[in-house]
């Protein structure tokens, strides 16, 4: 890194003040030497010396005159180039050589204890706050001399206190070698940290910095909060200590940035001349930073920003907080189990609290945001939340107001009335339109005794209208929202009985009210087939919000205006924190006290009513104008809009029910919240679609009327314009493999087709015709006219017999039209036999979608891809009325001949769901596949013929397995696990044996072959481990030995362990009377481990022919013979043996077991063995990723030719497996004692 040399260079060479010489360029090579010798950053100097050689030799530094105007273009261009202030350049004519520091370590007693004096100063503050002041570190020699002293005479003052404040504001410098001691008397015991690491340039060493094991006296407690001042003089070692503090998370940091300074400064002499150098020569490298920046130059960043001066209030402050916070917590969660009202959320919520880590709450505005993140996080509710007030703010609700009631009402009439008309305006607007204003919510009392003259003065004049306006944009609500069923009954139905409005649940008496329409009203309701229009604004509140709400769930009216306050009078606000003399703030929290629930059963958790028509409010009555002028016509729109269904769509029976559908919604109201024509087409489409289940009809608006595209007369172009039509349109490729490729993005109408056909199959069509496979890519096909369609598939199937493709259903016509291929093309066909593969996306639509579908019906092709998009073959796009509403509908539908049913409104569902950007890839790989299938299928059946272990049945099945080739089974497979599936099928169908079998191994787990892949030897000590794991051994009453192992080990293996399992099995059981070998749990194993285990218990001298094993691929037969020499003593063949065995003893443990029961050695107790094989081969199948097992031996010792192999071997005496220890244990003893 040469940057910083060469900026370096460059504040020289630029600087021009050239007058007397007064210094040589070695000034500034001795000052190099100065910083590579002493810079506690020396990987930043690297190449500096080499580079400012070459600026002298170069003459590039020019001569300055002025020293102490060098020393400042040093220092700049220093500090400059290497980013670090630290670094300062003097001219000091008069400055001692060498600067005297005094060492404390040469103090005296005396001195020391003055020291100690002047820089340490402490002191129990209130509330049981330690203080404890330092302005210089001392080191470790001090505290040697010193440590009792201070332990005694300070450190014991502030043991007792419940927090400290370490106040560093003032510290300028200290010993390295003290920062240990501070840090571990506020770290826990028993434990040992690394809190730092000090690189020492000059000596070119690091020193480590741990915490101390043990210290002079007690610690202060984990558990005490602990805060460190610092000011922007607080330098050096006193910045590290802060450092490390804040990075353990064991003190919170207070005050102002430090001054970003050095562990260890030194001011050095540069060569004989009278020029200084300031230079940091050690620096910290701290572990905890985790890599950042340490606090060196940029200084240490207090956790709370606060000036020096209000530093300890600001601390102090923030241990109130923190002492507070328990008992603050407890309060919280004794309100929420008292008062919130979801109460199946409490538990959760009580639960995080009392695991609520606030450690590192720093004020109260801290606390508040970290525990409103964990309420909300928890509750999902936006209402209960905790707020900061300031000194003199109230922490509680306002007072409810009281509410007025009927008793405080005047008595005289003329004054209720003259009430009547302060609170209600009402008139009748052009239109017979309503209009009506409250600007208060009074008790329900209160409403009834002014009931005939609300009456008389307000709902009369109102009965009459067509359409009604209730304006609450001046609402603020009231202390009362019992008048709001009241006021909800005045707009239902009376004739259809009570109907649900809402529920409440308070927590505060546990009760639980539904409020449902009442009957019995002073006058006639307004009913619910008339319109209403809601005006809000920002200050319509608490029960004016409730009403509106509900009006609008209740789909009873059209909101218009502004969001509501959110306001809702269905919370308490409890205080948490008082601000106090040490607390500047204070938190409350509110909580819900009431559950809303609508007539949905929807919670209604705050925030402002969201209206229909979001306007400002003095546009809301111009806007309800406007929205009720929509209204009125509405109906109509609505009715023409299902009558166009009927009329048009493809499937009448659909049309039916969706018109029925949109009568009814509107019928119930359910278009109120339609607010213009673009809401009113999205609410119609959603409706429509959802009622079909057919995404393509579509209401949509526009003010210009669609026109629809004019069919111009088809013009055949000319041989050059064909030519080039057919270049630009169609894409075709012979890829790898021959393999054809055919993209086309748009489908042609059948007489163009027709009329350019040869020129098609002379430019297209003959450069695919002799491909294997083809690939026809309509990923990016919309569609177009589909009577091309039949002339396309043709092409891939025989001229005879013709193939039904589909039938459209054309709703216009009312007819259906079956659509066959021809029984005449142009040009050549594809072969029949030929594979072909067809990529399609959700843009795949119309035509596109007809030609893939019939394909896939008629198993022609393998789709690959996206869904298509379901598009319809032909539509109609129609007026809705004399509006700019327009309807897209589809007009006709494709049914398929096979089951008749519509497919059309689904799209295609690929054989193979791939994304589109893969399924070009996914083709290719299924055609070389499919490519490779007949060679797969003669490779294995030739491996089964070479190898199988019964002659006969191996040719049989091999050449059976040949002739399955040109099966639909196999031209279909698109992967090798599916091969690999369908050829397991066949091998075991063939051959009815369960062992020769195929699978497919993924590419990473074909380190784990059996048979392929050698098996890892495991260490002496691994294996040992092993054998006491795997073998079992017990010696019962009697003396009856047991052996239990579930697995043959290859023998090779086990000879090398031998010795380990003669000393730790065998040596267990081979002096019992008699033994008992347990094969129940064993699945066998190489089978190369059989005649040492039988040698044992055969006598020695007396060879024993065990079996005769016939070898398939070396068509040789193998005797068996028992071993003449043995690792420890034999059991002989005197003593009782008994095997156990059952449906899961396998493999090698069945070879065993059916040599031991033929020669008489052992006595069976068990189940009839699974019917397994000697060990089998694997075998890689060409390049693929199929692997067949193939049973390659079995067994030739039985007079007759059978064989254990599939058939298993059968017990001489035949128990359930759970039993059959218990039966052979009452066997042995009763003959044991009966021999005796």
């Amino acid at each position: 890194m040469i940057v910083g040399p060469l900026l370096l260079l460059s504040a020289l060479v630029f600087c021009n003040v050239c007058t007397e010489e007064i210094f040589q360029p070695n000034l500034v090579l001795d000052m190099a030497k100065v910083l590579l010798d002493n810079y506690c950053f020396p990987e930043n100097l690297v190449g500096m010396q080499d580079a400012i050689e070459q600026a002298i030799k170069s003459g590039e530094i020019l001569d300055i005159s002025d020293p102490k105007l060098l020393a400042n273009v040093l220092t700049a261009g220093v500090q400059g180039a290497l980013n670090d202030p630290r670094l300062v350049i003097s001219y000091e004519p008069l400055a001692p050589a060498t600067p005297k520091q005094e060492d404390e370590a040469s103090f005296t007693r005396e001195q020391l204890l003055d020291l100690i004096q002047h820089v340490v100063k402490y002191e129990q503050l209130g509330g049981n706050v330690g203080y404890l002041r330092i302005d210089h570190i001392i080191g470790q020699d001090v505290v040697q001399k010193l440590g009792a002293f201070l332990v005694d005479k300070v450190w014991k003052t502030l043991m007792g206190t419940s927090a400290l404040v370490l106040d560093l504001r003032y510290t300028t410098g200290g010993q390295v070698s003290g920062i240990p001691f501070i840090i571990s008397y506020l770290y826990e015991a028993g434990k040992v940290l690394h809190v730092d690491t000090v690189y020492n340039r000059p000596s070119n060493t690091t020193t480590e910095i741990w915490t101390l094991p043990q210290v002079l006296g007690e610690r202060y407690g984990k558990d005490k909060d602990v805060v460190v001042l610092i000011s922007r003089h607080t330098t050096g070692v006193a910045e590290d200590v802060a450092y490390i503090l804040k990075n353990m998370h064991r003190a919170i940091i207070v005050g102002e940035r430090t001054a970003g300074g050095s562990l260890d400064v030194q001011k050095l002499r540069i060569g004989a001349s009278h020029f200084y150098v300031t230079v940091p020569v050690s620096r910290s490298v701290s572990p905890l930073s985790g890599g950042e920046q340490s606090w060196e130059v940029t200084g240490v960043l207090p956790c709370v920003a606060s000036q020096m001066e209000q530093a300890l209030e600001k601390a102090l402050a923030i241990l109130s907080v923190r002492r507070a916070v328990p008992g603050m917590i407890s309060r919280l969660m004794g309100i929420l189990q008292d008062y919130y009202t979801l109460v199946e959320r409490v538990p959760a919520l009580l639960q995080h609290l009392s695991a609520f880590d606030y450690s590192s709450v720093q004020s109260a505005e801290d606390l508040a945001t970290k525990l409103n993140a964990e309420l909300q996080a928890v509750s999902e509710d936006p209402r209960l939340l905790l707020r900061v007030t300031m000194p003199g703010e109230s922490a509680t609700s306002p007072v409810e107001e009281e509410i007025p009631v009927a008793v405080d009402l005047p008595d005289n009439e003329e004054l209720q009335r003259a009430l009547v008309d302060t609170v209600f305006q009402v008139s009748v607007l052009p239109g017979n339109v309503g209009y009506m204003r409250f600007d208060e919510f009074a008790d329900p009392s209160v409403l009834a005794k002014l009931g005939p003259y609300i009456v008389q003065k307000v709902w009369e004049p109102l009965q009459t209208t067509e359409n009604l306006i209730v304006d609450l944009r001046y609402n603020p609500g009231g202390p009362s929202s019992g008048a709001v069923p009241l006021l909800l009954s005045y707009f239902q139905d009376p004739t259809t009985g009570p109907v649900h409005l809402f529920t409440t649940y308070d927590r505060r008496t546990n009760r639980t009210q539904e409020h449902n329409s009442r009957a019995g009203l002073l006058s006639q309701p307004y009913g619910a087939q008339r319109g209403i229009y809601l005006l809000t604004s920002h200050r319509t509140a608490t029960a004016a919000e409730e009403f509106a709400y509900l009006m609008q769930s209740l789909g009873r009216a059209t909101l218009i205006g502004e969001i509501t306050a959110g306001s809702l009078s269905h919370t308490r606000t409890f205080p948490l924190l008082q601000p106090e003399e040490d607390i500047i703030q204070g938190l409350t929290i509110t909580v819900p006290v009431i559950t809303f629930v609508d007539n949905h059963g929807d919670c209604w958790l705050g925030g402002g009513v969201v209206p229909d028509a979001i306007v400002l409010a003095d546009e809301a009555l111009e806007k309800a104008r406007e929205v009720l002028a929509l209204h009125q016509v509405m109906g109509a729109l609505v009715e023409s809009t299902g009558q166009l269904l009927e009329a048009h769509y493809a499937i009448p029976e659909v049309a039916g029910k969706a018109s029925a559908m949109l009568s009814t919604k509107w019928a119930q109201g359910g278009y109120r919240s339609a607010v213009d024509l673009e809401t009113l087409a999205s609410q119609l489409t959603n409706d429509l679609q959802e009622a079909s289940g057919d995404h393509r009809l579509h209401v949509f608006h526009s003010h210009m009327e669609p026109t629809p595209e004019e069919q111009s007369p088809n013009k055949i172009p000319t041989p050059e314009e064909l030519a080039y039509i057919i270049d630009a349109l169609f894409k075709v490729d012979v890829l790898p493999g021959n393999l054809g490729y055919l993209r086309f993005d748009m489908m042609a109408e059948a007489e163009t087709v027709k009329a350019i056909g040869r020129q098609l199959v002379h430019l297209v069509w003959d450069k695919l015709v002799g491909t294997d496979a083809m690939i026809i890519d309509m990923r990016y096909n919309m569609g177009g006219y589909s009577t091309a369609v039949p002339i396309l598939c043709s092409y891939f199937f025989e001229p005879e017999p013709r193939q039904h493709l589909y039938t459209i259903f054309d709703r216009s016509t009312s007819h259906s039209i079956e659509v066959w291929t021809l029984s005449q093309v142009t040009g050549q066909r594809y072969s029949s036999l030929k594979d072909i593969y067809i990529l399609t996306s959700h843009m795949s639509g119309s035509a596109a979608e007809a030609f893939a579908r019939s394909m896939k019906d008629l198993h022609r092709a393998t789709v690959i891809g996206e869904p298509t998009m379901g598009g319809s073959l032909s539509g109609g796009i129609y007026q809705v009325g004399n509006s700019s509403l327009y309807a897209s509908i589809p007009s006709q539908v494709v049914l398929s001949p096979l089951t008749g049913k519509v497919w059309s409104v689904s799209g295609v569902e690929p054989h193979i769901t791939i994304q589109a950007s893969e399924a070009m890839a996914a083709a290719q790989q299924i055609a070389a596949l499919r490519a490779k299938v007949p060679g797969v299928l003669q490779t294995v059946g030739k491996l089964v013929a070479d190898n199988y272990a019964f002659l006969d049945m191996g040719a049989d099945v091999a050449t059976k397995l040949t002739a399955l080739t040109p099966k639909d089974t196999y031209k279909m497979v698109n992967s090798e696990e599916e091969l690999a599936k369908k050829v397991a099928a066949d091998l075991r169908a063939l051959s009815g044996d369960a062992h020769l079998k195929i699978a497919h191994i993924p590419e990473h787990s074909k380190d784990h072959i059996p048979g392929i892949v050698p098996m890892q030897i495991p260490s002496p000590e691994v294996f040992e481990d092993l054998i006491k794991f795997s073998f079992r051994t017990n010696v019962f009453e009697n003396n009856i030995g047991y052996l239990r192992f579930d697995m043959f080990g290859d023998c090779d293996l086990l000879t090398q362990v031998s010795e380990l399992l003669v000393e730790h099995v065998w040596k267990k059981i081979v002096h019992t009377d008699a033994l008992i070998i347990d094969m129940r749990y064993n699945i066998g194993g190489p089978t190369s481990s059989i005649a040492a285990l039988c040698s044992y218990f055969f006598d020695e001298g007396h060879p024993v022919l065990l079996d005769k094993v016939y070898s398939r691929p070396n068509d040789t037969i193998s005797e068996i013979w028992t071993q003449p020499q043995l690792a420890g003593e034999r059991y002989g063949s005197q003593k009782g043996l008994i095997i156990l065995t059952s449906a899961v003893t396998a493999g090698a443990a069945e070879e065993f077991v059916y040599i031991m029961k033929r020669l008489g050695r052992a006595f069976i107790i068990g189940e009839v063995t699974s019917g397994g094989c000697h060990p089998p081969h694997t075998y890689h199948v060409d390049d693929t990723g199929l692997y067949i097992t193939i049973p390659t031996s079995r067994s030739m010792s039985s007079a007759d030719g059978t064989s254990w192999e599939g058939a298993g071997v059968a017990p001489h005496l035949e128990v359930p497996t759970e039993t059959a220890l218990i039966q052979a244990k009452e066997m042995l003893n009763t003959h044991l004692y009966s021999s005796k």
